[in-house]
């Protein structure tokens, strides 16, 4: 892969996302391809390509989003940069490991599947996590209350089930801030 393909899948995600104010925009799927090649560092063995394409693509058909099937957007662009069909399989494969809602207590199968999953994870944790908790709760009509459920339905089970060691270290932090945050949450509102 060359950095001209990853640059044409940044471009590609910020067409489609363009107009996205939820958490589940460009900039998400770019931290989680930044969060993602910095995990992948720890693995040499990893291929840093499929780590990077699906990371960049893993939310380009998430159906909280779009009414694809079968991965359109995702299979489309890498038809069209002609990626080797095995290669776009996997890249497939590993996009369709990473949902928090769709694989509850599944790890995946292949070392970049783990890192990705990984990645996407820790973009739901830490001071992004909040933000992007009570962006898709505003969008969404959710209320205060049903967010700060959410956390303790997903972002407070996070950091247990992540699947890399060096995940497991930025993690930590990040879980720590979510915490506090409700601690502090709770002082001022009495939400818990």
């Amino acid at each position: 892969m060359t950095d001209s393909l990853t640059n044409d899948a940044i471009r590609y995600i910020e067409t489609l996302f363009a107009g996205n104010a939820d958490g589940h925009d460009a900039c998400h799927s770019i931290r989680v391809y930044k969060n993602a090649m910095r995990i992948a560092e720890s693995y040499l063995e990893a291929d840093v390509e499929l780590v990077a394409l699906a990371s960049l693509l893993h939310d380009v058909d998430d159906h909280k989003l779009f009414q694809t099937e079968n991965n359109y957007n995702a299979r489309t662009f890498l038809k069209e940069k002609n990626v080797p069909e095995e290669i776009a399989e996997e890249i497939v494969r590993i996009i369709e490991a990473v949902s928090f809602s769709k694989n509850k207590g599944k790890t995946p199968d292949t070392l970049e599947g783990r890192i990705v999953q990984d990645a996407d994870r820790l973009d739901a944790m830490g001071a992004i996590g909040i933000a992007r908790t009570f962006a898709y709760g505003g969008r969404n009509g959710r209320s205060i209350e049903d967010s700060v459920k959410h956390f303790h339905d997903k972002l407070l089970l996070l950091e247990e089930n992540l699947n890399t060691s060096e995940a497991r270290s930025l993690a930590k932090e990040r879980h720590e801030f979510l915490e506090q945050f409700l601690e502090e949450l709770n002082k001022e509102t009495g939400l818990e």
